[in-house]
């Protein structure tokens, strides 16, 4: 196997600081060792330049920092192709969840609309519409999907990036009402921690990993907040009773299993709200699983 890592330090999406650290936090983890000793032949490719609050316009309440950020999604976009051109697999590192975006968009201008598990405890389906906070990073699924307007539009890339039904949010706890009468309207696979706790995650997960199938690309979105904060407690918006350490890493197992992994993305680690970097350690770790480290 082969992979590009792509560092995307953006935290305009989000509202706390600290996130824009989140590359290094993974990198000093020890990223790429881990996967090279799997045999993944990686290449870094450094990080994409990215604005910052204080030099930045919001440009609009209710889609802060936006042009900013389509910029920032631009470049992903653009490494995301030549990682597809090389024949590797693209793993970018967050920075906020609005990056998806940018990496969802290089996917599909290559290969058309794809899928992609979103393991999460928000649904990032909110549009300027329909927005609580106007923070962007809560918004980057409904944009994939053609649904965030105009603003998000971009010559780099044709929307929609996703087909609804091969989309599985997995982790929802924590949902917004525009972003339910969304899910409604698209039928969207959304799996709750409700339905996890009754059902499993090996069932859910593989029944979105046989959803995905034959899709022209297969994303992993892993969202950091999606595992309770016990055990990745450097995030910016945790919510308690996400995914246990052994339920995330039996979800990347059966990832790997499936052969299905056309991109990795892990957004939202936090250094500043972190404890000794556990939250990028996990993050790695979840990576190896999802490239195939097994015990035996």
């Amino acid at each position: 196997m082969k992979a590009a890592i792509i560092g995307a330090p953006l935290d305009l999406g989000a509202g706390r600081r600290g996130v824009d650290m989140g590359p290094s936090a993974i990198r000093y983890a020890g990223l790429e060792e881990r996967l090279a000793a799997l045999g993944v032949d990686c290449v870094d490719r450094g990080n994409v330049a990215t604005a910052v609050a204080e030099a930045t316009a919001e440009y609009h309440p209710r889609a802060r920092f936006l042009p900013a950020i389509r910029a920032t999604c631009e470049r992903i976009a653009e490494l995301v192709r030549a990682a597809l051109d090389e024949d590797r697999i693209p793993i970018v590192l967050g920075g906020d969840h609005s990056i998806a975006l940018g990496t969802l968009a290089g996917l599909a201008s290559r290969r058309g609309p794809g899928a992609v598990l979103w393991f999460d405890a928000h649904g990032d389906l909110n549009t300027p519409e329909t927005t609580p906070s106007g923070n962007v990073h809560g918004m980057p699924l409904a944009a994939a999907l053609g649904r965030g307007g105009p603003d998000f539009e971009s010559g780099s890339w044709v929307l929609p990036a996703l087909e609804p039904k091969r989309v599985a949010v997995i982790g929802a706890r924590d949902l917004d009402p525009g972003e339910r009468a969304l899910v409604g309207e698209l039928g969207l696979a959304v799996h709750t921690m409700s339905e996890l706790d009754r059902r499993g995650i090996e069932a859910v997960v593989s029944e979105a990993l046989e959803r995905a199938a034959g899709a022209p690309f297969v994303h992993i979105s892993l969202d950091m907040d999606g595992l309770d904060p016990d055990v990745a407690p450097g995030v910016g918006t945790a919510v308690r009773g996400g995914l246990t350490y052994r339920e995330a890493h039996l979800a990347m197992e059966l990832v790997a299993e499936s052969g299905l992994l056309c991109c990795l993305e892990i957004v939202e680690v936090n250094p500043i709200l972190d404890r000794q970097n556990a939250t990028a350690a996990l993050a790695v770790e979840l990576a190896a699983s999802a490239f195939g480290a097994t015990t035996l």
